[in-house]
C-alpha cells in the first residue's frame, strides 16, 4: 500500500506510514515532519518573504482560511467558479491538530516521493525542498499553487503512478 498526503495529510502519513503495509509515502505540496515536529514547529520561523496564510481566528476550535483571499492564496491557478467552491466548502480544521508531534517518521525507513508546488503559496517551496531533501526523498517540481492536485491533476496523478511503479520495482 501506498499512502499519498496533501498539505496536512503529509503529517497523517509520515505517522501512519509506519504500519507494516506500507510500502511508500507520497507527499504532494505536504508537509513531512521529523521525529518530535509539528506543523506548529514546522511553520514557527517561515522563510523571508514567505506569504502569510489568510487563516481566520479560531471558530470554536477550528481554523479556516478567508474564504475572500482563498483563491489568492490556496488556488490561484484554479478557475474562479472551482476556487469560489473550495473556499466555500472548506473542512474545518481542528487547532489542535497544529501541535501533534510525530513519534517516528516513517520516511526513514520506507521510500518517499515529493512533489514541490512551485508556486505554493500556504507551504512555501524553499519549505518543501528542504522537507523532501531531508526525508531522501525522490523530487519532482511542478508549477502550481496548493491546490496542484486540481489544478494539474494529470501531472499529480503521472507522479504518483509513476512512485508506485518504483516501489514495486525495487520490491521485486
Amino acid at each position: 500500500m501506498i499512502l499519498v498526503g496533501h498539505s496536512y495529510g503529509g503529517v497523517v502519513i509520515t505517522e501512519a506510514g509506519r504500519h507494516p503495509k506500507v510500502v511508500g509515502l507520497v507527499y504532494i505540496a505536504a508537509f513531512a515532519p521529523d521525529r518530535g515536529e509539528s506543523v506548529s514547529s514546522l511553520i514557527k520561523d517561515p522563510p523571508p518573504g514567505a506569504p502569510v496564510p489568510p487563516i481566520l481566528p479560531t471558530q470554536e476550535g477550528f481554523l479556516f482560511l478567508d474564504p475572500a483571499k482563498f483563491h489568492a492564496s490556496f488556488a490561484a491557478d484554479v478557475e474562479a467558479d472551482k476556487a469560489a467552491f473550495m473556499a466555500s466548502s472548506q473542512v474545518p480544521w481542528g487547532v489542535e491538530a497544529l501541535a501533534g508531534t510525530i513519534a517516528e517518521p516513517a520516511w526513514k525507513t520506507k521510500p518517499s516521493f515529493y512533489l514541490v508546488a512551485t508556486d505554493d503559496k500556504m507551504i512555501p517551496p524553499p519549505a518543501q525542498r528542504a522537507m523532501s531533501k531531508r526525508a531522501g526523498s525522490a523530487v519532482v517540481e511542478v508549477a502550481g499553487s496548493h491546490a496542484v492536485y486540481v489544478s494539474q491533476a494529470k501531472s499529480v496523478a503521472a507522479f504518483i503512478e509513476k512512485a508506485a511503479s518504483e516501489v514495486v520495482a525495487r520490491a521485486t
